[in-house]
């Protein structure tokens, strides 16, 4: 376990209090700002209680005496603080923050902080500055030497200390250690460090610091959270950022996933990239619109990032590189490449998804990695198995066309190793024996290598049984993270055309059910009664039933412009179809032997191979859950 000294000798009255300390900082030689904890003892010099606890907050607010001026990058202005600032509404709010308004005055961004923080819903019983007194002053308030361990979930972690003097420094530690004593639940929370830290230099206390990130922790708005605070919760959300990636940094994606091993090894220091990296000037900005817009903010600002570093990089510069070490000397040096505004520009020009349907996603990654029993800390490599380059066989694509194919699927997904479900070449050419071999499995990767050897295929978010619920009339199902792609002679992905677009797509109110799914009958030329049927005609099935916790990207999520643009999958006695509108991206008979692809509006994909086609062979993969 990790131990930090701490020297307490009481120095009585204020001036001989205070000088001690003054000393101390003159001797600070933390010139990296960083500090791995428990790497060495610290003094903490104990004033009296007066000179401690009883401040007037309107003398100190802001005085900044946590913070080494010589180490802060930009001299502070002083600026009028309208009084009315906090009344404004939210929108005109997050405007200012993003513009970097707070950035004006110290003076307004300490003020800012606290009634912002003051603001956030949190459970009933929360911890605050009278508590930390109390606590405080049980815990180093002895007059006596004593040694104080810090809280286990920081064990191994880094501690930016960004322009903190000695003081500061000390002062974090102490909170660190009563926040271990005051939420015994938190069992790993490695952004902790930083955002005590950033906040110390804008606290007029220890005591106003540690509510303030009290109030943080305890956070239970809807929807939204600011500090995951266990190992599960923690790896959930770089799961969570890698599905973000892969979808809005398709270029990075790629470039990362034929240059590293492991892509999500590269996407878990996400967060080390916003509040552990980043230069204290950068990383505060962070901070403003943090508060202000909770956790989904720092998903847009960590692919704004990825997405610069793609423009600086090439593929053969990165050919031997660690990529992991090179992403993270990149944001160190990010002010070489872009300034913070333009940086927060970009960011907020990424059109995500709601803050609900993000967190959907986020509980799925949950349930993925509960149900693979990953809940404690763990090295990564021991439970997110990439393609067995040893092992792996297919008559369709290579080991390694395989791991790129993995590396788009949803990280939940590719905790499992890939499972060969059904293949033309020992299961027959039926579909059938298709159906029955790909039921109960979900998600699947349809993989076809046609006459000509071209190979194209599908990622299918939904188990195939689906096609049953609505009886004769089979109607288009799946999800938005259903995608379309090619392997040879290109690799491309299409995905369902909102994740580029989502604007396009308004998320539905509560009190609304889902449009049913458009019949695929006509596109596969015939109706159930078998009746020939017109083109532009679109049966419409029964409404499926809601069941379990709504997928990510559920189309009843969204108000879509036209149901073409949703139809994901289908399939019937008569063939199979993915993608609708327009045209089928891929469709296949009966018998498994003549297809055919072209234009779809569902994933704006080109055609796949030649538009019509003859299947040479034909593989179904699933996720090996075992």
């Amino acid at each position: 376990m990790l131990q930090v000294g701490l020297s307490l000798p009481r120095f009585p009255g204020g001036a001989a209090g205070g000088f001690p300390m003054a000393k101390l900082a003159e001797g600070d030689n933390t010139g990296t700002g960083q500090e791995v904890l428990g790497s060495s003892p610290v003094t903490i010099m104990i004033t009296s209680e007066a000179d401690t606890w009883d401040i007037d907050a309107a003398s100190c607010l802001g005085c900044g005496q946590f913070v080494d001026w010589d180490r802060m990058p930009d001299p502070e202005q002083q600026a009028h603080i309208p009084r009315d600032i906090l009344s404004k509404p939210p929108k005109e709010l997050k405007k200012l923050a993003r513009e970097g308004y707070w950035a004006a005055s110290r003076a307004l961004r300490a003020q800012v902080y606290h009634q912002l923080i003051q603001q956030v819903a949190c459970r009933l019983v929360t911890p605050d500055a009278l508590v930390y007194r109390d606590v405080a002053s049980r815990l180093f308030g002895m007059p006596s030497v004593s040694s104080h361990p810090l809280p286990e979930f920081l064990e191994g972690c880094s501690m930016p200390t960004y322009c903190l003097n000695l003081e500061g420094v000390t002062a974090l530690k102490k909170i660190l250690i009563c926040v271990g004593n005051l939420f015994p639940d938190i069992t790993y929370s490695p952004i902790l460090p930083s955002l005590v830290a950033l906040l110390l230099h804008y606290s007029e206390d220890e005591a106003q610091c540690f509510e303030n990130i009290s109030r943080l922790i305890a956070s239970n708005a809807p929807h939204t959270s600011y500090i995951d605070q266990s190992f599960l919760a923690h790896q959930a959300s770089c799961m969570t950022f890698g599905d973000l990636a892969n979808k809005h940094c398709p270029a990075a994606h790629k470039l990362i996933a034929s240059t590293s091993e492991n892509v999500f090894e590269v996407y878990s220091e996400w967060l080390s990239w916003l509040f552990h990296d980043l230069p204290f000037n950068y990383a505060i900005r962070v901070f403003d619109v943090y508060l202000l817009e909770g956790q989904k903010v720092l998903y847009r600002i960590a692919l704004a990032l990825l997405k610069q570093y793609r423009l600086s990089v090439t593929s053969a510069e990165l050919e031997g590189t660690d990529i992991k070490a090179d992403l993270q000397a990149f944001v160190q040096n990010i002010a070489e490449h872009v300034s913070v505004d333009k940086l927060l520009e970009r960011a907020f020009g990424i059109r995500l998804f709601s803050r609900k349907e993000i967190w959907l996603l986020q509980m799925a990654n949950r349930k993925a990695l509960m149900e693979r029993g990953i809940t404690m800390v763990q090295s990564r490599q021991s439970f997110h198995l990439a393609v067995d380059m040893q092992n792996f066989s297919s008559s369709i694509v290579t080991a390694q066309e395989m791991r790129i194919v993995w590396s788009w699927i949803p990280e939940r997904f590719s905790l499992f190793p890939p499972l060969l479900l059904f293949s033309t070449s020992e299961d027959g050419c039926s579909l059938q024996r298709f159906y029955t071999c790909c039921e109960g499995y979900e998600p699947t990767v349809l993989l076809i290598k046609t006459t000509e050897g071209e190979v194209c295929g599908a990622f299918l978010s939904s188990d195939w049984s689906e096609r049953k619920k609505n009886g004769a009339t089979s109607g288009f199902f799946g999800t938005g993270e259903c995608f379309v792609f090619t392997v040879h002679p290109e690799t491309e992905r299409y995905e369902w055309v909102f994740i580029k677009k989502p604007e396009l797509a308004k998320a539905v109110p509560r009190s609304r059910q889902r449009s049913p799914s458009p019949s695929p009958a006509s596109l596969l030329g015939s109706s159930p009664d078998g009746r020939s049927t017109s083109s532009n005609h679109l049966t419409v099935p029964t409404p499926q039933r809601k069941g379990r916790l709504s997928p990510f990207l559920a189309i009843r999520h969204f108000l879509l412009p036209s149901k073409t643009a949703s139809m994901f999958m289908s399939g019937s006695r008569e063939g199979i179809v993915i993608g609708g509108g327009g045209g089928q991206a891929l469709s296949l008979d009966a018998n498994l032997l003549w297809g055919r692809t072209e234009h779809c509006e569902t994933f704006d994909n080109p055609p796949l191979c030649q538009e019509n086609f003859k299947v040479q062979l034909l593989e179904v993969w699933g996720f090996q859950n075992a």
